[in-house]
């Protein structure tokens, strides 16, 4: 990881199926974070889109246009991206986080948990495996709303060197002390640096609560959104991860015969 990681989450309402309206809003806002020094800048869940589950065959088709976009962005700004848009592949369609680097894909991560308490697994396929990456910026892990609730993911990323964990979301009312506490928890527990980027407005019949957060590797708030669009903005430093790893060594007393093994 590089000493300092200068990180920006980009919360923003998506228009639900207007694929070039939500590429604008992001084209903006990446110029206006990698003026201020950003290096790396996580995009919410199905930003090009939204879930528009009628339409998701026609929006996944545009994908590869729109990843092509992203791509020239992220080297008109010098900086990494990380969100997720519909994938077609196999006759599937899956909700996949791509990770841009500078003008390059170097890796993509589909949802391995599907929210089939709103159907999401009636649309989508899930994902066979995790993903953890070198980065210009770091070692990134990368997770995708609902992963939240399932801690032994982040752990497993943990456990295969992530330092930052980069997780898109469409997060909505009235669950918002789950996001907060999960995140806090996801964080200090695994003691690494977490961005989680959540959209906001309304969508259909969902009310999106924002509340984006930049967390530090003790699972202190560094910056926090409120219910609009926002570009937040934080450093993190990779020299206090390493002492609170060496203050409190939870990875040293892990009692791995006891409960198994991860990976």
């Amino acid at each position: 990881m590089k000493d300092k990681v200068h990180v920006a989450a980009i919360q923003f309402n998506i228009a639900l199926g207007e694929i070039d309206r939500n590429l604008a809003v992001v084209e903006s806002a990446l110029g206006r974070v990698a003026r201020q020094g950003v290096d790396l800048a996580v995009l919410p869940e199905m930003w090009s889109s939204g879930y528009d589950y009628k339409r998701l065959v026609k929006h996944a088709a545009e994908t590869p246009r729109v990843v092509e976009a992203i791509c020239r962005l992220t080297v008109q700004n010098d900086i990494v991206v990380v969100g997720s848009l519909p994938e077609a592949a196999g006759g599937k369609i899956f909700n996949t986080a791509y990770v841009i680097d500078r003008g390059e894909v170097l890796g993509s991560y589909r949802k391995l948990h599907m929210f089939s308490t709103m159907g999401e697994d009636r649309f989508l396929s899930p994902g066979e495996q995790s993903l953890v990456l070198p980065t210009s910026v770091g070692r990134l892990g990368i997770a995708i709303c609902y992963d939240l609730r399932f801690p032994e993911l982040f752990r497993k990323m943990a456990l295969e060197g992530a330092e930052i964990i980069c997780l898109p979301a469409e997060w909505p009312k009235p669950r918002q002390e789950h996001w907060r506490t999960l995140l806090r928890a996801r964080a200090m527990e695994n003691q690494l640096f977490l961005i989680a980027t959540n959209c906001c407005g309304v969508q259909g019949k969902l009310d999106f609560f924002g509340m984006s957060l930049l967390l530090s590797a003790r699972g202190d708030v560094l910056a926090e959104g409120g219910e609009s669009d926002t570009e937040l903005i934080a450093t993190f430093d990779a020299q206090e991860m390493i002492d609170y790893r060496a203050q409190i060594r939870c990875y040293d007393d892990r009692r791995p015969e006891i409960y198994g093994t991860l990976p």
